[in-house]
């Protein structure tokens, strides 16, 4: 017998979002995230957080759920940072929020300045970044993403993940009280192009996860297909087969309509989007937008 259903609420100020495998798949915007961004990293150590609000605007046009926030920049103080750009960007959108830091001070004073109930990003099995971390999302009533993995390794077998999940869930729930809705697993997404089997372990974990506690999971979706070429394909045939082994939400391009566009098609098909009332408005608006881009283009030509 499965699991029953679990649902993780995470709230801005004036919104609610619900992961659940019974709700429509959860779209966390991974880009307000200095990794990889140099011209970013360097205006953050500036004090400047305008880039921050274009990306703000660009995954909230490209249907994101929530916004991951990571303010992760060296020789800088993260935390500090870390509570401007979340009280920015809680003055643009009104989605909720998921704070993003390996640095337990940073968390808990984004946690402290955070208008609602937001997702933490990450926490490891690990004894001592689960007493590190499982305090504060008890305090701040959060929720939390976890990953399977502890000091001596990140598991290549599905039983040892999901052997390290059963410690996590019983940790949290029993020595700090955390409901077990508001535990999000990371199954661990790893990279195709140094190993073709990781695929489908992680796939068999989310399998695991589902059936023995029904929890909620989650992936950093672009690692998957980190050092190869046609990225935007990988990603978006990687997600809808997540979905179907049980993967209710993924941190990953919002701004991608190719990687959105193939999850949303799967939540129409999975059953999540009744009568296809989701998928059809979308469209309808991407082609009213395209109608009038056309006309400006048309009216600019002929002045």
């Amino acid at each position: 017998m499965s699991a029953p259903l679990r649902h993780t609420v995470l709230r801005s100020a004036s919104r609610e979002v619900v992961i659940g495998a019974d709700r429509p798949f959860c779209v966390i915007g991974e880009r307000i995230n200095p990794t990889g961004r140099p011209v970013l990293q360097a205006a953050l150590r500036e004090g400047d957080l305008s880039i921050i609000a274009k990306d703000v605007a660009s995954q909230v046009a490209g249907g994101a759920d929530v916004l991951d926030i990571n303010m992760g920049v060296p020789l800088t103080d993260e935390a500090e940072l870390l509570v401007k750009a979340i009280r920015m960007v809680q003055s643009l959108t009104d989605l909720p929020i998921c704070i993003d830091s390996s640095v337990v001070e940073a968390l808990e004073a984004g946690l402290a300045a955070y208008e609602g109930r937001a997702l933490v990003n990450s926490c490891t099995a690990e004894d001592d970044r689960l007493a590190a971390i499982l305090p504060l999302v008890k305090k701040y009533d959060a929720a939390i993403v976890a990953l399977p993995n502890d000091e001596d390794e990140i598991p290549m077998e599905a039983e040892k993940r999901l052997a390290l999940t059963e410690k996590i869930v019983r940790v949290a729930t029993e020595e700090y009280g955390i409901a077990i809705d508001d535990i999000v697993i990371d199954p661990l997404a790893m990279p195709i192009g140094a190993d073709s089997t990781v695929g489908r372990t992680t796939l068999e974990v989310i399998r695991g996860i589902r059936e023995r506690w029904g929890l909620n999971t989650t992936c950093g979706a672009s690692n998957v297909s980190f050092g190869m070429p046609g990225r935007h394909a990988i990603n978006a045939a990687w997600l809808p087969l997540a979905m179907s082994a049980g993967m209710t939400s993924a941190i990953m391009d919002a701004r991608t309509p190719q990687i959105v566009d193939a999850v949303r098609a799967a939540d129409l098909l999975l059953g999540n989007d009744e009568w296809g009332t989701s998928w059809i408005a979308t469209h309808r608006a991407r082609q009213a937008a395209d109608a009038q881009a056309a006309a400006a283009a048309e009216a600019a030509a002929g002045a």
